[in-house]
């Protein structure tokens, strides 16, 4: 098992309106991952847990979600962490979009 990565993504939402928006596009997740995907999601208070099976790798996460940032921690596998790099790259950009506040967009 390699080392997580970690992503701590900022937003001015509140937890409350961070928690709807992550519960909200949580399950199009699977629909990200080229060649099919399954995805597994549980709450636990304000942790989202996460599994993500695709081409015989499961990649878990911890999505984090407090009150100015969101910590995404995920655990990929062996064969997969020289895609870290990208991984944390693609987190940066997607988790940004999804939490800007868009009633401060002209």
């Amino acid at each position: 098992m390699t080392q997580p990565l970690v992503v701590d993504l900022p937003h001015r939402l509140g937890k409350e309106g961070a928690h709807r928006r992550i519960a909200g596009g949580v399950g199009r997740i699977a629909d990200h991952i080229p060649g099919g995907a399954q995805a597994e999601s549980s709450w636990e208070g304000d942790r989202l847990n996460l599994r993500v099976t695709a081409m015989g790798q499961s990649v878990t996460a911890h999505i984090d979600v407090m009150e100015t940032i969101v910590r995404v921690e995920i655990l990929l596998p062996a064969a997969l962490s020289f895609f870290a790099g990208p991984v944390a790259a693609m987190l940066r950009k997607k988790g940004t979009e999804m939490l800007e506040d868009k009633s401060e967009r002209p």
